[in-house]
């Protein structure tokens, strides 16, 4: 895929981590072989981590971090270093700038890094002014158990070494799985049902609908699409039923009542919580929906940041629902974006959205905190299949 056209939750993310002034924005420059972040002597330069969408040989599209240096001081470097561990989270593959031989900071990062299985490589950056290159690759090699790669920046050595270093510390999952996976085979009759309400960008499909659709154009289908008020008219003119439906989570209630007894139903939601999350872990999770009362606190995350709409199913619709069944003094807190709380006890369970606008690895950092909270998570799709009482019925 080109450039533009890669989403940015479907692009590997190497972040980039150190002490301030350690080299990490000269590093990024160098890798990208263009001036991509900002340089300075000044220590402190790079404040809020910068996302620089690329496409590097050997890589393919790919998003470097640039991060603050975890040895911010004061206040304002405090939420710094809390912005740079938000990035920690979406990282695939970590490059971790090494300056010195103090290395007590460096192993609570690397700490935090291997614990939620993401690859470390470590590097000492600037090579042409260091005269204890030997001594700081031996303390890291002790400290660590890793080799460091020696790099220089400025003069542009060890460079092709370091991205050759990232490519093959490529996560296992890196190569996207199939959206739609076993559940269809070429020649497949294929029905999508979209709704085109007010949550769809006006002239646009939603993210989740445009990658699905390729992956079943990728797998040979054959794919027609419906609005959710065309069902019976396009069920009429097929000559066969559909293999496998796919609709919005939000219409699984009317497409289950239309759809013919042999074709099989899933969600975008569903099948994106499959490839950008733990389907097992959100299925289990999904249970917990029966234990809710009144008394109860539900959590629902938001991947993107938007302007509340009308019927706007995170802050109304499933709200709605959950309080139908549990009780209407249930309490839901609603956040987006990187808004996802450090403390999740005092919840008894979390809804998560299809996560389209996160990647992966952020999404199972979000599933690893609730899991480690004793707090069931589940997501969009898998709860209102739930809350339709079709969850064993719809394919996962």
């Amino acid at each position: 895929m080109s450039l533009t056209s890669t989403p940015s939750s479907n692009r590997l993310h190497i972040g980039i981590f150190g002490r301030r002034n350690s080299g990490k924005s000269s590093l990024i420059n160098a890798i990208t072989n263009q001036n991509t972040a900002l340089i300075s002597d000044i220590a402190g330069t790079t404040t809020d981590p910068v996302y620089k969408a690329m496409e590097i040989y050997g890589i393919g599209p790919c998003m470097l971090i640039d991060t603050a240096g975890f040895d911010d001081e004061g206040e304002l470097g405090a939420l710094r270093v809390e912005k740079t561990r938000d990035a920690l989270a979406k990282t695939d593959v970590a490059i971790l700038v090494i300056c010195g031989t103090d290395l007590t900071m460096e192993a609570e990062w690397v700490t935090g890094l291997k614990k939620q299985g993401t690859p470390v490589i470590a590097v000492i950056n600037k090579a042409d002014l260091l005269d204890n290159v030997p001594e700081l690759s031996n303390a890291v090699q002790k400290e660590f158990g890793i080799t460091p790669l020696i790099v220089s920046a400025k003069e542009r050595t060890g460079i092709r070494e370091l991205v050759d270093a990232v490519i093959r510390r490529l996560p296992e999952d890196y190569e996207k799985k199939s959206i739609t996976g076993d559940l269809v085979q070429e020649g497949d009759l294929v029905l999508l049902v979209m709704p085109q309400d007010i949550q769809a960008p006006k002239g646009r499909l939603i993210l989740p609908q445009v990658q699905t659709l390729r992956d079943l154009l990728d797998h040979k289908c054959l794919v027609m699409s419906v609005t959710t008020d065309k069902l019976s008219q396009a069920l009429a003119t097929m000559t066969i039923p559909p293999q496998l439906i796919i609709t919005d989570s939000q219409a699984f209630a009317e497409v289950w009542a239309k759809k013919p007894p042999e074709s099989k139903l899933t969600s975008f939601s569903v099948l994106m919580a499959a490839v950008k999350g733990d389907i097992t872990e959100f299925t289990a999770g999904a249970s917990a929906i029966d234990r809710l009362t009144e008394h109860s606190r539900v959590l629902i995350a938001e991947a993107c940041t938007h302007v509340p709409l009308e019927e706007d199913i995170g802050r109304v619709k499933l709200p709605r629902m959950l309080r139908k069944k549990a009780g209407s003094l249930l309490t839901v807190d609603v956040v987006s974006g990187p808004n996802f709380p450090n403390d999740l006890s005092g919840y008894d369970l979390i809804i998560h959205c299809g996560a389209c606008m996160f990647n992966r690895r952020y999404v199972l950092s979000r599933i690893a905190k609730a899991r480690e909270a004793g707090v069931p998570i589940t997501n969009y799709g898998v709860a209102l299949a739930a809350l339709n009482g079709i969850l064993n019925k719809i394919q996962l």
